[in-house]
């Protein structure tokens, strides 16, 4: 087994062991190995993937939205745990990028990495591959548990990792299938990851008792679902408090046995609505859901009421703990006033938490996509937003978020980074919406005060901008930017031609391989 990045790419191959083409395991090649990984037995996790997951197959080439690979963010749940080990398997150049955006965003720790050729793939040497890598790994004294991902090109060949033991000398084994096929984006990958190991959990509560968690609180507990940023589980528990309830884990966890506290739980809030797996765990341990999010005045005391309700808290402590935060999120947010048209898109799954917080804040917002899908969970925002006329877009594409900013002409966009590129081209000031906004608090005052600060120093910046414009005026853009002696002329008619050549190599060459 290797571990990190693969030093040279070994695992072209040509056939899935049912015999279907393969290709090589490029992202655009999603068609032929979602058919080819059905072929090969991989029918029954795409089917769930497809119910808990849906995207509009039908649509075209942009049958999903366009997110990094979704098995980062498995992949980062994973780096995340403590006395965890983590085997990728797929290939090397996905391999590769994987640990190095895992690395470059802070994780400490080796990825395992189980090569392979194409030898190896159709006659099953991989998984015998693989199943030796887990046992190697698998030493307790280092480990709780081990993640074995397969990426797109073992998930189409029906590499069989629920046939891996589930456990290893005391070791936890969970074997999951991430591909770019069946999972639409990274943020969706957490929740594959999640809710496998949540299934693990309780499957093990159910058989006996289980370690406790470090620390517990002495109050029934609001499991927290989605990742969000760290000083809000602290401020949604302040929340709580009045209730005689306690913040509970966040899920995604940091540790195997938060799993078993996540669990034992009064109520669980869906801060990040698409955890669909993950729900399904906890309503198979009897456990109700709650949606949308403290965020703002009006959506905190919303959520207060909805958590009352799950936890059967008398409505008098409900509307004294109301009474007690509300006014206070009222007067952070007139505090800090944001005026200004500004889009909202993203793929984190707190899109619509964001555009509540900025409309309750004074902004307006036409538009919010989100390369999230509907989900009940979301309702309470669907509603709010769309009773102020605001346009939502689930399964955003890059497309429809930059029609929405030529669209609207905001004063900010805040977006993904081609949208925020797309925006600053047209001196439009922008955030990308990552970094700058999901990396802050929302919940409670603290998220009020939070959010204003960064949206209205942006939001100052378009004399900035309207200079930049002014003095690059005349440059060109394109093939046609900066300084000539002469102004470059556009030939359409050898576009064509060319265009034509290519189009015809291509079909030459697809009646070769058929």
């Amino acid at each position: 087994m290797a571990t990190d990045t693969p030093t040279r790419d070994r695992d072209r191959i040509d056939l899935t062991p049912s015999g279907a083409a393969a290709g090589t395991g490029g992202c655009s090649n999603g068609g032929v190995l979602r058919d080819a990984a059905e072929l090969a037995g991989k029918s029954d996790v795409l089917a769930r993937y497809d119910a808990d997951y849906p995207v509009d197959r039908a649509r075209g080439p942009h049958d999903q939205p366009q997110s990094m690979c979704p098995a980062f963010g498995s992949l980062r749940v994973g780096l995340r745990m403590r006395r965890t080990a983590t085997i990728l398997s797929g290939s090397a150049c996905c391999v590769y990028g994987l640990t190095f955006t895992s690395h470059f965003y802070g994780a400490k720790r080796s990825v395992g990495y189980v090569p392979f050729s194409s030898e190896t793939l159709v006659t099953g040497k991989l998984f015998e591959d693989i199943r030796d890598a887990v046992h190697q790994l698998a030493d307790p004294a280092l480990y709780d548990t081990i993640i074995v991902t397969n990426l797109c090109v073992p998930t189409a060949s029906g590499v069989p990792l629920q046939l891996l033991p589930d456990q290893i000398n005391g070791v936890r084994v969970i074997g999951i299938d991430v591909p770019g096929f069946g999972v639409p984006t990274h943020a969706e990958a957490k929740d594959v990851l999640a809710g496998a190991m949540l299934s693990y959990a309780r499957k093990e509560a159910e058989q006996g008792p289980v370690a406790a968690p470090k620390q517990r609180p002495d109050r029934p507990t609001i499991t927290l679902l989605g990742e969000m940023f760290p000083a809000d589980p602290p401020g949604i528990g302040l929340l709580l408090e009045p209730l005689g309830l306690a913040a509970g884990p966040v899920v995604p966890t940091r540790e195997w046995r938060e799993l078993y506290g996540a669990l034992d739980c009064a109520a669980v809030a869906a801060i990040h609505p698409f955890y669909t797996a993950s729900v399904r765990e906890f309503e198979a341990a009897g456990r109700t859901v709650v949606g949308s999010a403290p965020v703002g005045a009006e959506g905190t005391a919303a959520w207060l009421d909805a958590i009352g309700a799950a936890c059967g808290i008398a409505q008098g402590k409900v509307d004294a703990a109301k009474d007690r935060f509300v006014p206070a999120i009222r007067g952070a947010l007139a505090a800090r006033p944001i005026a200004g048209r500004i889009t909202v898109s993203g793929y984190e799954g707190s899109e619509l938490l964001v555009a509540r917080l900025l409309i309750e804040s004074g902004a307006d917002v036409p538009y919010v996509g989100t390369a999230c899908p509907r989900t009940i969970w979301s309702e309470p925002d669907r509603d709010w937003l769309a009773a102020r006329g605001v346009r939502i877009q689930y399964r955003a594409s890059l497309e429809q978020d930059l029609a929405a900013v030529d669209e609207f002409g905001p004063d900010l966009a805040i977006g993904t980074t081609p949208v925020v590129q797309h925006a600053k081209q047209r001196a439009i000031p922008a955030l990308y919406f990552t970094n700058l906004i999901s990396a802050r608090p929302l919940m409670g005052p603290a998220g009020a005060g939070s959010l204003a600060l960064v949206v209205n120093a942006a939001l100052a910046n378009q004399a900035r901008f309207d200079r930049m414009s002014a003095f690059f005026e005349g440059v060109g853009s394109g093939a046609a930017a900066g300084v000539w002696d002469h102004t470059p002329v556009e030939r359409p008619e050898f576009k064509a031609k060319y265009a034509a050549k290519r189009i015809a190599a291509a079909k030459a060459e697809e009646s070769v391989g058929s």
